[in-house]
């Protein structure tokens, strides 16, 4: 059955629930989109959800969205598709959402309130772009990508027994 996560901002403007069959804070994401915008000790926390079950009640003008610019190998510029959801009142980074996977919500596991299972092991991923200062805490069964995995993220909770059906 899948986890309910229970989340808001700091100031509590913000407050929001939504189902995951992959609730462990497993994926850390060194990209400067995700580090710059969601704080932390060089990468973000990024969590799975089913973006159909996603609740929110917030104030009135609380919650903006922010599409990052994203300069491609080739120096072109382009408009991520990803939304990016904060707290206009205290900058909180909520969660992603990209219509690219319209199944799919990415809410920043800073954001939960609700207790979370300890994972089994990390992603690593986008460490292309890992600022010199971070030190990646890799674990003996973590994974590492330059970019992204060729895996799914429902591929990986399967593979290691860990899919909330």
């Amino acid at each position: 059955m899948p986890m309910t996560l229970e989340g808001a901002c700091r100031c509590g403007a913000v407050r929001f629930r939504c189902a995951s069959n992959t609730p462990q804070p497993y994926q850390r994401c060194y990209c400067s989109i995700c580090r710059k915008t969601a704080g932390g000790g060089g990468y973000a926390i990024n969590l799975a959800a089913i973006a159909g079950t996603l609740q929110v009640e917030a104030a009135d003008g609380a919650i903006g969205v922010y599409r990052a610019r994203i300069r491609g190998d080739d120096g072109a510029c382009k408009t991520s598709t990803g939304e990016r959801s904060f707290c206009t009142r205290c900058a909180t980074a909520l969660w992603l959402f990209s219509p690219e996977w319209p199944d799919l919500l990415h809410p920043f596991a800073s954001a939960i309130d609700s207790e979370l299972p300890a994972s089994v092991a990390s992603v690593h991923l986008m460490l292309d772009f890992k600022p010199g200062w971070v030190a990646p805490q890799v674990g003996p069964d973590d994974d590492c990508f330059d970019r992204y995995s060729a895996a799914s993220i429902e591929d990986w909770h399967r593979r290691r027994g860990v899919w909330a059906d």
